[in-house]
């Protein structure tokens, strides 16, 4: 990717010529311009981030934390779901690929313009907890990394509450099997959600937070959160919990990974989940997709600083560039990433100042996937990502790359501006924020060093000191006032 440098004269009586700049063979670019780049990018970002999170972490007091009071709400109006139930909230929404789920349905929105901080929230619906054995699921009817879930893993009770949400299947001798349906449990779930706001803006209460928008994006409920001058972007995401880990990636385990020896395989294989998304030609009523969330929030611990940097930085030039036609999400890239630490020595990817090489060698490699239209799940090899891609489509996207690897560094000058804008439509509006002087009924104007802002301060010093850990709550919906907090394996 970079040329070498230029030796210096060995024969005696000739000058030393100083030796050349690193350069990159493809495009020229200067190595050392590139890093610098990616450093710019890198602090606008985690800039618009810190002071972003900051503020709208303190904001969300008791009573304004939508993932406690908003389910809280969903559990009392038919039981339906778990009444000690986990939630994992992620860092960043469905459209930044936290989660391995199709874009094709989703809307556009924009940070800077449609919103300020942007979470994925997984809800579980269902929860199989109570097993020490790999999880064996009925995959007969699905493509790879796919699986139906029938309800005779569950009592009576549980079937019972969820029938109305399930494709009925009668077999010949006459049994009766129950499949949970991801398209029927998120259009109950949207419903549910929809009745608790309308409950909620019938008698607004001080401290609550406006909600701008609530909107299904197939099977994910989008939900843009006024709180302040702030508005936060929530993708909720009804899925299945299980604790364990599935027989289909158990192979997985045999192999030799880069997080080795950094964490343990008890903390990787602590949970799955299925996810409402189905396979290309996979019944949407039925076919839920195995998601490694929680795994990929513990692998992230062992990836260097300058590797996320250019992830970051190649995330944000791609996520524009390959939206047309729809293909190519930045969960592909991730897995491409956890791929190369897999791939190359530890000792390379620690390196500080690499942060170009990793950046050039990302887009090599999403390159490389697309001309072989070739992407293998990180945690099932054997599911290939891109395998449903028609050429014409996998060719363009390779072209585009082509444009993107012939000159980075504009292509990362464009990636700073567009995050500047983002920054300045923010700070724009929390100018015109504090200029409010009488807070209405459902804006967050109590005092910051009121009782009730414990929980906010708590929240906030818990999120400061673990970055990139997993953050769970549990909650109590009777009294949603009183969550439990986990970084891992240590409650709060």
């Amino acid at each position: 990717m970079a040329a070498p440098l230029a030796s210096k004269a060995g024969s005696a009586g000739t000058t030393s010529k100083p030796p050349f700049p690193e350069l990159d063979f493809r495009s020229g670019a200067r190595v050392e311009e590139l890093n610098k780049l990616i450093q710019e990018f890198t602090k606008h970002d985690q800039r618009e981030m810190s002071f972003i999170g900051k503020r709208a972490v303190s904001l969300h007091g008791s009573k304004g934390l939508l993932f406690l009071s908003f389910s809280g709400m969903v559990q009392k109006l038919d039981q339906k779901l778990p009444v000690a139930n986990e939630y994992l909230l992620l860092s960043g929404g469905v459209r930044e690929g936290v989660v391995d789920i199709d874009l094709d349905e989703l809307n556009v929105y924009a940070r800077g313009t449609d919103y300020d901080m942007d979470f994925t929230l997984l809800v579980p619906a269902l929860k199989l907890h109570d097993r020490n054995q790999p999880v064996t699921l009925d995959m007969r009817h699905s493509a790879l990394c796919h699986s139906w879930l029938s309800l005779r893993l569950f009592d009576e009770g549980t079937i019972s509450k969820w029938k109305d949400c399930c494709t009925i299947v009668d077999h010949i001798n006459g049994a009766t099997n129950y499949f949970f349906s991801p398209t029927k449990v998120a259009d109950w779930f949207y419903e549910s959600i929809s009745i608790v706001l309308s409950e909620i803006q019938k008698k607004p209460q001080r401290g609550m937070p406006k909600v701008e928008k609530v909107e299904k994006n197939g099977t994910i409920i989008s939900i843009i959160l006024g709180v302040g001058s702030s508005r936060m972007l929530y993708d909720i995401v009804p899925v299945v919990s299980f604790k364990g880990w599935p027989a289909v990636a158990q192979s997985w385990l045999m192999e030799n990974h880069f997080w080795d020896g950094k964490i343990t395989e008890e903390e990787v294989i602590s949970g799955f989940y299925l996810v409402p998304a189905c396979s290309y030609k996979g019944k949407k009523d039925n076919e839920w997709r195995l998601s490694f969330a929680r795994s990929e929030v513990q692998l992230k611990k062992c990836i260097s600083s300058s590797l996320m940097q250019a992830y970051q930085a190649c995330k944000a030039i791609i996520i524009k560039l390959l939206s047309r036609p729809k293909a190519i999400s930045p969960y592909h890239l991730r897995s491409m990433m956890l791929w190369a630490c897999d791939r190359l020595p530890a000792s390379y990817l620690a390196q500080e100042d690499y942060a170009a090489h990793f950046l050039l060698g990302l887009i090599d490699d999403l390159q490389h996937c697309l001309v072989n239209k070739m992407c293998p799940n990180y945690f099932i090899p054997q599911c290939n990502m891109l395998e449903h891609l028609s050429e014409d489509t996998v060719m363009l996207h390779a072209r585009k790359l082509s444009s993107v690897r012939s000159d980075p560094a504009e292509h990362l000058r464009t990636a700073i501006e567009h995050v500047k804008a983002a920054n300045r439509l923010t700070l724009e509006l929390q100018r015109r924020g504090s200029t409010t002087s009488i807070p209405s009924p459902q804006s967050d104007g109590g005092d910051p060093n009121q009782p009730d802002d414990r929980l906010a301060k708590k929240l906030q010093q818990l999120v400061t000191e673990n970055p990139g850990k997993s953050i769970s709550v549990f909650i109590n919906p009777d009294d949603v006032t009183r969550p439990h907090f986990r970084i891992d394996d240590k409650f709060f």
